[in-house]
């Protein structure tokens, strides 16, 4: 554990230290062969008048271990003879006020498994990793595919109605990821919360490895295999609010010592949690230090950042005015981060319109380098759960879109937040019978899929899983026992593959440049058509939203050759009525709008086309 000086203080207390975990938590100490001979514990508590350590090793009893002050600004510290590795402990702090108060240890690596709520002492550095390759080949995003696979780790895979270990789903996860052509993991937090209920987005442990699933080391094998695997690995996190259980950090010494000291803008009334205060410097150290602490010991690849919008504006409402406190903090860590990796993911759940979102810092951004689309993912299932006959009417939810599309750099999410809560699952959202459900659902995933904009998608809708995500039991695995859902993950499977090849699909995901509509007012049949490019490559997408047939259909495009049609989620093969175009489609000259080409598809019914240009 590293010595408290005078430039440590310094940089804690204007917010700009961020590797805080080194002087503060509990460290095990070693003698020179490298053998354990005690463990110290330090904690800030500057609203304390004492401060004991309650552990299992001195019997819960904290008038047998009182921590030394060793600083006038609030630090206080113990070390302990001995091997403590694993021991339970708190925190009994003895405040201003005369309360008597029992914390965990915010800066702990491992917690106590829920309902209890202890720190464990834990060593974490003696991992041997074996990644570098994926360090050394890894590319910036933004010209690269980017297929994103959201997975709540509780309920992706259960053990006889328990949770399953990090280290021991490696093999598996690892092999259904390949399988479905993802690119990249992101797992809902995975940091120590309290309530199962929560999903993670109430913590209390910031540092602390998730206790549900192992310990930080089966996370630190899970991680690096993923990467000796080339699968990104991202975390999703929130920065903005904290839990208000009595054992976490919120009120730590009997103060808001991280939080907001006003009412009004502390409670988090929606979500019942406390809003940190980002114009304390010490704030800003705590959270700038444990995103950089598993970014230097788990090896994350990127972070989701939620409810964004709660952080640019005071209670997340407009009303409340902006809070610049929290945007210069997102300006600080995105060149904290990028100063790290430049290939770094850096991604805002950010619901509102606020501009420069993702533009760099020096650009007068906020320096995040992705945006979820949250416009394109509500009105495209807006539009998806009307009934194809009044398509007609909605015909701008879907053309709308690609008015502000390269505004940002989006990432178009179809997340767990979109499945759950009464919302149904993806597939259930379509109207229609069982076949009809399906077949729009294929369709849903080709325009996703095609349009302009990095993908991700919550797992269970990759074979179309028909009830809505519970938390509490695994997804539907059961569901690849029907030849129906077999066949939907098939096209899933078909339709990831001609995206992650097929460099106009993401080429130019934020440039104009790659994208062209060909016919975009056809609100009376309901069908779109647009191209994408790359430097190399032209691909015509073309979308009949409804379930009439057209056995041809004119499509401007921009060049004169053959067209093969490379995907149709109409074939039988995906369950569908097996509409489509056998044969590669010669072009006609015949101007249409500003293309002086035509093609002339057969488009089945409710189904999505994919064709190639071949000179």
């Amino acid at each position: 554990m590293k010595n408290i000086d005078e430039q440590m203080l310094q940089s804690f207390f204007n917010g700009t230290l961020s590797k805080l975990y080194e002087y503060l938590g509990s460290h095990i100490n070693y003698d020179d062969n490298h053998q354990i001979i005690s463990t110290t514990f330090r904690v800030y508590a500057p609203n304390a008048k004492e401060v004991r350590l309650v552990s299992d090793f001195n019997q819960y009893e904290g008038w047998k271990h009182v921590l030394t002050k060793i600083s006038h600004h609030g630090f206080f510290e113990i070390t302990i003879p001995g091997n403590h590795e694993y021991a339970l402990y708190k925190y009994e702090i003895h405040t201003n006020q005369n309360q008597i108060l029992y914390k965990a240890d915010p800066f702990a690596y491992y917690a106590e498994l829920r309902p209890g709520t202890a720190s464990k002492v834990c060593e974490v550095n003696a991992y041997d990793w074996h990644d570098q390759t994926w360090f050394y080949t890894k590319k910036k995003p933004y010209q690269e595919p980017l297929l994103i696979y959201e997975m709540h780790f509780g309920s992706w895979r259960k053990d006889n109605g328990n949770f399953k270990k990090f280290n021991l789903i490696v093999d598996e996860l690892i092999a259904y990821i390949h399988d479905q052509g993802f690119t990249h993991v992101e797992f809902l937090p995975i940091y120590e919360y309290p309530l199962d209920d929560s999903w993670g987005y109430q913590g209390t442990g910031f540092f602390a490895t998730n206790s549900r699933y192992g310990s930080p080391k089966d996370l630190m094998y899970l991680i690096d295999c993923l990467h000796q695997a080339g699968i990104g690995v991202i975390i999703d996190w929130v920065l903005g609010h904290i839990c208000k259980d009595a054992h976490g950090i919120s009120y730590f010494d009997g103060t808001p010592l991280y939080e907001f000291n006003d009412k009004h803008h502390r409670e988090n009334v929606v979500w019942g949690t406390n809003n940190l205060d980002f114009s304390k410097g010490i704030t800003k150290s705590f959270m700038l230090s444990a995103l950089t602490y598993w970014i230097n010991y788990f090896h994350v690849d990127g972070y989701r950042i939620d409810a964004v919008s709660n952080l640019i504006y005071y209670l997340g409402n407009s009303n409340e005015g902006v809070n610049q406190d929290a945007i210069n903090f997102l300006k600080q860590l995105s060149a904290h981060l990028f100063g790290k990796d430049d290939r770094f993911l850096f991604m805002a759940e950010d619901s509102t319109s606020y501009p420069k979102v993702t533009h760099a810092t020096y650009d007068g951004g906020i320096g995040f380098n992705y945006k979820w689309n949250m416009g394109f993912m509500n009105d495209v299932l807006s539009y998806f759960k009307e009934d194809p006959i009044n398509r007609k009417y909605y015909h701008n939810k879907i053309t709308f879109g690609l008015v502000y599309a390269f505004s940002e750099q989006y990432i178009l999410p179809f997340s767990h937040d979109e499945v759950v809560h009464m919302k149904g699952s993806l597939v259930n959202k379509m109207p229609g019978d069982y076949f009809q459900k399906l077949a729009n659902w294929r369709l849903l995933l080709t325009l996703w899929m095609t349009h302009p904009g990095k993908k991700l998608l919550f797992m269970g809708q990759e074979f179309a899983q028909f009830s809505e995500w519970a938390f509490k039991k695994e997804i539907d695995w059961h569901l690849f026992e029907i030849e129906a859902h077999q066949k939907q993950n098939r096209f899933f499977k078909d339709l990831a593959r001609v995206y992650r090849y097929h460099p106009a699909l993401f080429q130019y995901d934020h440039d104009p440049k790659g994208f062209k509509w060909s016919v975009v007012n056809d609100e009376a049949q309901s069908v779109f058509a647009y191209m994408r490019y790359s430097d190399h490559e032209i691909l015509v997408i073309v979308l009949n939203m409804t379930p009439n047939v057209h056995q041809t259909y004119e499509v401007g495009v921009p060049r004169a050759g053959r067209y093969e049609e490379i995907l149709n989620s109409d074939k039988d093969i995906y369950d569908g009525s097996n509409q489509f175009n056998g044969k590669q489609l010669y072009t006609i000259k015949h101007q249409k709008g500003e293309f002086k080409y035509i093609i002339k598809p057969k488009l089945g019914p409710l189904s999505g086309m994919i064709f190639l240009y071949k000179k």
